[in-house]
């Protein structure tokens, strides 16, 4: 018998995605993806339980040390401050855990979709981030995207220099060019597909230890991702790093 916790997955979808079971009423499960920023539904009949699921993160965070290539000699670094608002309480975790690892400063709010463009002025002027991430839960069936772009517009009407402030918003499937037309200087997903939940930490990470004087490399930036430039696209744009000397 299945119970809330169990990691699952679809016979109907291939057993593609593990996820894990939220909720469950009558013969209805209700998913979120573990890796994967997607809430689904299920027949409780459809599901089995994953097998040899592992920790996936260990290759992102086997990352950190090539974004991390520092010179280490008389000069002094001052990564670019993240904010990060994010729908959904784990993924935040976990994305706020990968920064941590990298000693770059993130603060980390939790927000329904729906509300993110409410509150988010608030959360800009208290933290004054040089980034901001805005993601969560999205799809084609059950769409975030519009409450995503109107966070982005609140963002850009508060900043409108896309270096001075770096916007990267979207969840899986969601409208990248909805996202784009914002003001987002990068968003998800170019081809509709699913990303990782740590994709949109990725960028935002790689661009928090881009020097200022930088143009990043985008084809480069979008390869670091899981999804590539399927999953996240975006605009050319300058790291938010400062360096100074002496150390």
């Amino acid at each position: 018998m299945l119970k809330i916790g169990d990691l699952v997955t679809r016979n109907s979808h291939n057993n593609d995605v593990i996820f894990k079971i939220t909720r469950i009423e009558g013969d209805t499960a209700y998913l979120i993806g573990i890796d994967i920023r997607l809430c689904a539904d299920s027949d409780i009949s459809d599901l089995v339980l994953a097998d040899n699921v592992t920790d996936n993160d260990r290759e992102f965070y086997e990352k950190i040390e090539n974004i991390k290539n520092l010179e280490r000699s008389d000069y002094f670094y001052i990564p670019g401050k993240i904010l990060h608002i994010d729908g959904d309480k784990e993924y935040l975790n976990r994305c706020l855990e990968f920064y941590k690892k990298a000693n770059v400063l993130a603060f980390g709010i939790y927000s329904s979709e729906d509300q993110m463009a409410s509150n988010i002025q608030k959360y800009l002027e208290d933290t004054n981030p040089d980034i901001v991430v805005i993601t969560g839960h999205d799809s084609l069936v059950k769409k975030n995207s519009k409450y995503f772009s109107d966070a982005i517009k609140v963002c850009r009407k508060y900043q409108k220099d896309y270096d001075k402030l770096i916007i990267i918003a979207g969840a899986c499937q969601s409208d990248y060019e909805m996202l784009i037309k914002a003001g987002a200087n990068f968003a998800s997903s170019p081809k509709g597909i699913n990303i990782h939940a740590l994709d949109p930490a990725i960028i935002a990470l790689s661009l928090s230890l881009t020097d200022k004087e930088e143009e990043v490399d985008l084809i480069k930036l979008l390869s670091k991702t899981s999804t590539g430039k399927n999953g996240i696209g975006g605009v050319k744009t300058r790291g938010v790093m400062a360096t100074g000397y002496p150390r």
